[in-house]
């Protein structure tokens, strides 16, 4: 079957261990079952594996890709849920210590097919497009579980989402702005601001600039860079959520006395669990949202969507078309 897979690891130019050809079809283990993936979603998890963050070489080659969406064996439109617990836990997946990613120790869905454990499907909405099902598994997700869950923030509230242009962020704007939260953003770049604003952001500021008034909250993907002024731009008694830190993860300050001081809450982020996953597919089927997609391409070319990522070019999702 045709796979894009990393085939080697080089930390220095990601893209040239990217192979896009044939490799074995996927062999089910007990209690997985196999999926015939109708699109795809890149994420800068796949980027990063190429750089061999969390894919070690001796795992090579590896199919990459974790959202995914297509047809399970027994007919049904599904929607492939990327976190894979390890034998034997029970409860919320991502709590797993040695839970992994699709693509990290199994084969992922940038493929025509993708084996997954039997639990780690779910429905996807009648009528929902493959595109749109295809951006959900990890950025939406990501982005659901941090507004939704661990923000604290109830509607009406201010939430600032550090970064404009990435999956994260723009999902955050789209399900902030849906569910009745003043979404502000902050962007290096004005035209990424300003499309930002089309997608339901209240408002967009240069990055580090001083805010009219403190936030509720902080959505924070990129780490060192944007740290100080996240924790800067918080009410007394806000949150912080976390998800990444794109920039590194050592600031130049942790800002620990405005933190206790002020007693601001920092929390962690990561991914969601599948019931979370059913209730964003929901969700976005019931309000119409049509998550933003940067560009699409054939599964032959998805080496140009690789390089949208690599190159900062990327503006909400890129989805990767199979069958």
């Amino acid at each position: 079957m045709l796979a894009a897979y990393a085939a080697r690891i080089d930390a220095d130019d990601p893209l040239s261990g990217l192979e896009v050809g044939e490799r074995p079809s996927p062999t089910e283990h007990p209690g997985w079952t196999t999926v015939q993936v109708k699109a795809a979603g890149l994420n800068h998890h796949d980027v990063w594996s190429l750089k061999g963050v969390g894919l070690p070489a001796d795992r090579l080659p590896m199919i990459l890709g974790c959202d995914g969406a297509g047809v399970a064996a027994d007919g049904t439109e599904v929607i492939v849920h990327a976190v894979v617990p390890s034998d034997g836990w029970t409860g919320d997946e991502t709590l797993d210590p040695r839970r992994t990613l699709l693509s990290e120790l199994h084969d992922g869905t940038l493929a025509e097919q993708v084996a997954v454990p039997a639990a780690n499907v779910v429905a996807k909405p009648e009528g929902m497009p493959w595109e749109t099902a295809a951006c959900l598994s990890t950025a939406w997700l990501t982005a659901y579980r941090m507004l939704f869950t661990n923000s604290g923030v109830q509607p009406g509230g201010t939430v600032l989402v550090q970064g404009a242009g990435g999956g994260v962020a723009t999902a955050l704007v789209q399900l902030g702005s849906v569910a009745g939260y003043r979404m502000w953003v902050t962007s290096r770049d004005e035209a990424k601001g300003a499309l930002a604003v089309e997608l339901g952001a209240d408002r967009a500021f240069e990055s580090g600039a001083r805010l009219p008034e403190k936030v509720d909250a902080v959505m924070e993907t990129v780490g060192a860079a944007t740290w100080t002024h996240s924790i800067n731009c918080l009410r007394p008694g806000g949150t912080v959520v976390i998800c990444g830190a794109t920039s590194g993860d050592a600031p130049p300050k942790a800002e620990l006395t405005k933190i206790y001081f002020r007693q601001l809450r920092v929390i962690g982020s990561t991914m969601g669990n599948r019931t979370e996953l059913e209730r964003l597919a929901r969700f976005v089927a019931d309000r119409g949202i049509e998550p933003v997609v940067d560009s699409v391409h054939s599964l032959a070319d998805a080496r140009d969507g690789f390089a949208r990522i690599v190159d900062g070019e990327v503006f909400g999702k890129v989805v990767i078309s199979v069958g």
